[in-house]
């Protein structure tokens, strides 16, 4: 059976750093209070002038580099987003053009935190379908933008950051993308929201004041959903593979909260040394998380010829899935 292989791997992330200690200046809160529940010391913030769409190509030229694929090669770009340039069109077309990647059919998802895997799943079956031999997965967030700054339970979280990924046909069959699965459930849609800019809730004087637009979130609900459907996830992932914890050299996962990933690694009796985390210095950049994270793993050197690599993410729908790479 023809797999898709990784072919690279790229990260952006903007020069400006907000630190707890800064934080603390702006909101009442405190370092230690954000490092204890969350993990996170630092997060970068775009440029003012930075668009989603600049981020995801910064991020899909240090992919294209790897891979050795030129952008007019590509076949397909999927990016996923909920902080997209604009409404319509889609981001991912933005990045086509600023590529110059003139042959890609290019669309956006909307999965939130599970964006990118969500992306590499319809990448995934364009390829081994045999209608695409270069994708290009991204996943972008400016969320700086689109969260309160004086909600202390949701501005502490966020970060903005790009990451992306080649895909392609594997020359071995027994290497790439083993299995994707995927969930969501709209029952729990109201624990993780942008409530306004939408039919329901249309731009107007009211939206701002109430700050409709702003990310709201259930961060208790958020987590007990986290810790119980990730591993579950990870466990259909693997054993779709005839394969079970113990066979994980990594995990990659969506970096939201240090102590969810903690709680995943503890409930599939891996070692947290086995996950690459990143949450302290970026903070949850959303669907970028996925991909940056991958990347830096890789480019670390930590991933060699053979490894098993579990992947997982959740974000707001509430949408989830984990997937199963032989490196």
């Amino acid at each position: 059976m023809r797999r898709t292989a990784i072919l690279g791997t790229g990260a952006y992330a903007p020069e400006r750093i907000l630190t707890n200690a800064d934080l603390e200046a702006m909101v009442e809160t405190s370092d230690a209070w954000i490092t204890e529940r969350t993990g996170i010391k630092e997060r970068r913030i775009a440029a003012p002038g930075e668009l989603t769409s600049d981020m995801a190509v910064k991020a899909a030229v240090r992919a294209l580099e790897m891979a050795h694929t030129r952008a007019d090669e590509l076949d397909l770009i999927v990016m996923g987003t909920v902080s997209p340039d604009m409404p319509m069109p889609s981001s991912a077309v933005a990045v086509q053009a600023k590529l110059g990647a003139k042959r890609a059919f290019a669309f956006d998802v909307s999965a939130a935190c599970a964006g990118s895997l969500y992306a590499m799943s319809i990448a995934d079956a364009y390829i081994k379908s045999g209608s695409a031999r270069r994708a290009l997965i991204i996943g972008a967030e400016l969320l700086s933008r689109v969260v309160d700054w004086t909600d202390r339970n949701t501005c502490v979280l966020f970060g903005d950051a790009a990451g992306a990924m080649v895909l392609g046909p594997s020359e071995d069959p027994d290497r790439g993308i083993l299995g994707i699965h995927l969930h969501s459930d709209g029952d729990a849609a109201g624990i993780l929201t942008i409530p306004g800019g939408g039919s329901k809730h249309p731009q107007s004087a009211e939206v701002l004041e109430k700050k409709l637009n702003k990310v709201a979130m259930n961060g208790r609900e958020v987590y007990k959903y986290a810790v119980r459907t990730l591993p579950e996830a990870v466990l259909e992932a693997l054993g779709a593979q005839g394969l079970a914890p113990e066979h994980v050299t990594h995990l990659i996962g969506h970096q939201a909260n240090l102590r969810i990933i903690e709680s995943v690694c503890d409930r599939l009796g891996l070692p947290l040394e086995k996950c690459w985390v990143n949450i302290h210095r970026y903070g949850n950049t959303s669907s970028a998380s996925l991909p940056t994270t991958l990347d830096e793993a890789n480019r670390a050197g930590r991933l060699r010829k053979g490894d098993i690599i579990a992947m997982m993410a959740i974000g707001a729908g509430m949408a989830w899935g984990a997937g199963v790479v032989r490196w």
